[in-house]
């Protein structure tokens, strides 16, 4: 029995899933430059998983990445201005 809309075989890995998940976490965990990376690199990941139609896998390992991009993107942010604050704030 083919079910209609799905590929045959079994789904393929995308070939940035794993690249996701680790500049994802490095930008949490230690470089925060790598948060936007993570981010763009997740959406336009989650974007090709999506419109493959059940052709390529590893969604998990994208969210999660790109979840962690964002978070490290934001913590970047927070801690540049804080950064800055103390500069310029002076003996506040």
């Amino acid at each position: 029995m083919v079910i209609p809309n799905q590929p045959i075989g079994q789904t393929i890995e995308h070939p940035n899933a794993t690249a996701v998940l680790f500049l994802g976490a490095a930008s949490l965990l230690c470089c925060g430059v790598l948060g936007p990376v993570a981010w763009a690199l997740g959406k336009r990941a989650l974007d090709q998983i999506d419109h493959s139609g059940g052709a390529l896998g590893g969604r998990t390992q994208v969210v999660v990445g790109y979840i962690l991009g964002i978070i490290g993107t934001v913590l970047m942010v927070i801690f540049a201005v804080l950064f800055l604050l103390i500069l310029f704030g002076g003996n506040a």
